[in-house]
């Protein structure tokens, strides 16, 4: 869903942790090869993230919101190391930048490289994860029982929230040649919650009379995480309350090579951040060896949300260019080319 081209360009660059510091330069690198197909880019330095938390208390300083919220049209997010143990006072700032930005759809395309630009890709989905409710609104707590502690967490489904998403991703779905959208769910279970995410997400169809063009299909989530991996080529966008949506889109990667490979975007009606769907990758973190595929492609998708059809192109087919040939693979992908030598091929192959 593509908004209208903008006279300025403004962008907010927010590495965070780990690895976030070595990919998201390489996007800034693939964006500014594009000259006169966009704006004049102006990047915007940031910082947020566990790291940041360590050193100053707040892993989302009310600086960079302010800088996003005033000064900038777009960001790109690197990655963050949450910690998997309770830290008090810490929060993810990824989650808190959705919420705040109102950034309530990410979009997570899986698209294999096809060996020419001729053949169709095997692989080629969307993911639409709703991105600001299921238990992502972090409300947990833990007491004592009869057996020992006992943890609780609320799950939050709206109509809202699942009505929004669903509209994004008939959109997209409409925009698509298949025109195909399959509905994520566990309603057999989670009757109330999920059946209202259902519902709510094929009540979308009837309020637009575009939207009948698009074929409608369910799908239980564990079900549709068997038929993934048997069948991938069955599925064309696929819509999923948070939690789903963020496992789904993981366990595809699997399907492209890596998640090194994946992009998203997440997007509301006046922002749009992108943001590569690996983590933070502590364990390669320093040696330099990051692959900055999945942080360039987010940066294609951004600028594509924003109108720039042409410049993301140009940068798509750079990044398709180098995957064919197949001589610049990180190690991920069974190479041993380094996350500097992608500045360098961008620069020749945009």
């Amino acid at each position: 869903m593509a908004t209208a081209a903008r006279k300025s360009l403004t962008i907010g660059l927010i590495p965070a942790d780990g690895i976030g510091k070595e990919v998201i330069p390489a996007a800034r690198t693939a964006i500014e090869a594009l000259g006169s197909d966009i704006p004049t880019p102006k990047f915007v330095d940031l910082i947020a993230g566990f790291e940041t938390f360590t050193r100053t208390g707040v892993a989302l300083p009310e600086e960079t919101v302010e800088v996003l919220k005033n000064d900038c049209d777009c960001a790109l997010f690197g990655s963050v190391s949450s910690p998997s143990r309770k830290v008090v006072g810490y929060s993810s700032p990824i989650v808190a930048l959705r919420k705040i930005l109102d950034l309530y759809a990410n979009i997570r395309p899986v698209v294999s490289v096809s060996p020419s630009p001729d053949e169709p890709s095997k692989v080629d989905m969307i993911v639409v994860r709703e991105n600001t409710e299921c238990l992502y609104v972090k409300q947990e707590q833990q007491t004592f029982g009869e057996h020992g502690k006992e943890a609780r967490a609320t799950r939050l489904i709206t109509e809202r929230a699942s009505t929004r998403i669903g509209k994004m991703a008939f959109e997209l779905a409409l925009a698509r040649p298949r025109r195909h959208l399959t509905v994520i769910h566990k309603s057999n279970v989670l009757s109330v919650t999920d059946g209202l995410f259902r519902e709510s997400v094929r009540a979308v169809q009837t309020k637009d009379p575009r939207f009948e063009a698009v074929t409608v299909a369910e799908q239980l989530v564990d079900s549709a995480v068997y038929r993934l991996f048997r069948e991938p080529q069955i599925y064309d966008v696929m819509v999923a309350p948070n939690l789903y949506g963020d496992i789904l889109s993981d366990a595809a990667a699997a399907l492209v090579g890596s998640l090194g490979v994946v992009p998203s975007v997440n997007a509301g009606d006046t922002f749009v951040m992108g943001e590569p769907v690996h983590g933070s990758a502590p364990d390669i973190f320093g040696q330099g060896i990051a692959n900055p595929v999945a942080s360039i492609r987010s940066a294609a998708l951004m600028l594509r949300h924003l109108g720039y059809t042409e410049a993301a192109h140009r940068i798509d087919n750079a990044v398709d260019s180098v995957l064919r040939e197949g001589q610049l693979l990180t190690p991920d992908l069974g190479g041993t080319a380094k996350t500097q030598e992608y500045h360098i091929s961008l620069q020749k192959n945009s």
